[in-house]
């Protein structure tokens, strides 16, 4: 009938139309974020046998180790081939680990890729993300009971995960910067807040009202920093320098009118004050004295940084020494962060790699494409449904549930060409 709109007419009006290329495009960007995580660590052998390695993609067990049992990780080979149908809880990438499957840890449950493991791993690193808790708030991912839309972020140093509501600071709405660093261990490694004020992403300034400065020299104590940039009520320590002293005495004699036991000027105590600092990184050598010469506050909040920020961290004998005591030796290790691990991954996926649909595409004519894309279409609609249920339950996808999904998928295949008529006119 002329002008009536058929049903694939109607279809066409209630579905987006979505070409092949888009789709190729959607699935190859979904499998360059998969290769980023997974791509550096081995799907097959168990990571127990390479020691402690640098960093590798986690999965924490909730069947064998439930929230009230010791925390465990196991590697990315024993979450496919020990815990296929357990419920995981994927931590994406941790630092300097030893898988646990099999362990102590694991009251019944062996390994069946390397079973001969030591009863404890010493040196990992658990917290609540191992029960699948993360935050300060100690809430699942995704929350079902959260229905503000908010992006985690993960801590360099103690590797949690935060919202960014959470995080004292909101980060910048560009998302343009590469890591963060909780407050609390902002507050742990405090020699941090000397170097936010040249590299952070969103600079931390002395300028800025109601923050918290440290002036270097006046020991440990950190005092609010008013107008003019010193605070008179600030308590000193006894075995504070007597510049540092006659800087206060300066400030409260010019406050309250009175006459100063020191003869120098205020300007002048301070260009003693900072000389003296300047002095002292210059028969040093060390960056981290020459930053604390200078104004710089700390503040209860997150810090955001820049790539290769690593790189400006000094390195003199005193400075990793104290890397050492804080037991934060990585972050002078550029190739520690997980941007390299995650390069690696997409090295190592790509080397070599065709793209073997587009090379099949190119070969075929117009008719030959439509018929493929429509049977590309039915694939991806059908292993999407399949895989959903997987995720429903929270189990992992082994290999055998592939090969049988594609058995199943070439079955109907088969009937709906056996079933097919062919008219000759």
């Amino acid at each position: 009938m002329a002008g009536a709109e058929g049903p694939a007419g109607r279809q066409s009006e209630l579905e987006p139309v979505v070409s092949l290329v888009d789709v190729l495009e959607e699935d190859e960007e979904l499998e360059k974020e998969a290769c980023a995580v997974l791509g550096g660590s081995d799907s097959e052998k168990c990571s127990y046998s390479q020691g402690s390695v640098k960093r590798q993609a986690l999965y924490a067990c909730g069947t064998c180790t439930p929230k009230g049992e010791a925390p465990a990780g196991i590697c990315l080979a024993c979450s496919y081939e020990c815990h296929g149908s357990h419920k995981l809880f994927e931590l994406y990438t941790k630092r300097n680990f030893h898988c646990d499957c099999g362990n102590s840890k694991f009251k019944n449950l062996e390994c069946k890729l390397f079973p001969d493991k030591a009863k404890i791993n010493s040196g990992n690193k658990y917290n609540d993300n191992f029960f699948g808790l993360y935050c300060i708030c100690k809430r699942p991912y995704p929350d079902p009971d959260d229905e503000i839309p908010d992006e985690m972020i993960q801590c360099v140093v103690c590797e949690d995960w935060f919202h960014g509501r959470h995080l004292g600071a909101m980060p910048p709405e560009s998302g343009d910067f590469q890591e963060m660093v909780c407050q609390a261990c902002m507050k742990r490694c405090s020699f941090l807040w000397a170097y936010a004020a040249q590299l952070a992403v969103t600079k931390v300034s002395a300028e800025d009202d109601g923050l918290v400065l440290n002036v270097d020299g006046i020991g440990d104590e950190e005092v609010t920093k008013p107008e003019n940039g010193y605070h008179h009520d600030s308590p000193l320590k006894e075995d504070a320098p007597e510049h540092a002293k006659d800087a206060v005495k300066a400030i409260k004699a010019e406050q309250t009118n009175e006459p100063c036991a020191s003869s120098s000027s205020e300007s002048d105590l301070q260009t003693v004050f900072k000389n003296q600092h300047l002095n002292t990184e210059s028969q040093t050598g060390c960056k981290l004295q020459e930053l604390k010469a200078k104004h710089f506050i700390k503040k209860d909040t997150a810090t955001v940084w820049p790539l290769n920020w690593h790189s400006k961290l000094c390195t003199c004998k005193d400075c990793m020494k104290m890397y050492g005591d804080l037991d934060v030796l990585f972050l002078t290790d550029e190739y520690d962060t997980v941007l390299a691990y995650e390069n690696k991954g997409k090295v190592d996926q790509a080397a070599g790699r065709t793209d073997p649909l587009m090379d099949t595409l190119s070969s075929m004519n117009r008719v030959q494409q439509v018929e493929l894309i429509c049977e590309y279409n039915d694939l991806k609609t059908e292993l999407k449904d399949y895989l959903k249920r997987f995720a429903d339950e929270g189990t992992v996808v082994k290999r055998e549930d592939i090969q049988q999904f594609f058995e199943e998928f070439q079955s109907k295949k088969r009937r709906r060409v056996d079933g097919m008529q062919y008219y000759c006119s």
